[in-house]
């Protein structure tokens, strides 16, 4: 979003959502990447076994689309300073996260922004609100 800046007419403003479907493959990159290889990540039976449906995504990989995000909607003039959530659920393969915010204050002097965030997950029609909740804050040259 190349018009996200530190003005305080933006306070209030929700930025546009950014959705992504979770697949194995992202999971398993992820895995890959991360050295997580927690069986609830790679094996069906042993997420059933925990009383899921199968595998589950991480909860940093959830977390990891939030922060993606925030980087696109600060755009190239804007950096992240600080970033926080909480874990509230499970998100399973096939489900598609969606990362929202909004922002809550604007500090012209300091040149920041910050921002209420959340993901959520739509589950064949079904939305789960809040998966991740959180605050970002953003700094801006």
């Amino acid at each position: 979003m190349s018009d996200l800046r530190p003005d305080p007419a933006l306070v209030g403003t929700e930025l546009p959502p950014v959705a992504r479907v979770v697949t194995r493959a992202d999971v398993k990159a992820y895995a890959d990447v991360s050295g997580d290889e927690n069986p609830l990540h790679q094996s069906d039976d042993a997420a059933i076994a925990a009383g899921f449906d199968g595998i589950i995504a991480h909860g940093m990989f959830t977390m990891g689309h939030m922060a993606a995000a925030v980087c696109g909607w600060a755009g190239p003039a804007g950096h992240v300073i600080r970033i926080s959530a909480q874990f509230r659920a499970s998100v399973s393969m096939g489900d598609t996260i969606v990362a929202g915010a909004r922002v809550t204050a604007a500090d012209p002097g300091a040149r920041t922004l910050t921002l209420e965030t959340w993901v959520h997950v739509d589950r064949e029609g079904v939305v789960e609100w809040p998966v991740k909740r959180g605050e970002a804050t953003l700094g801006f040259s």
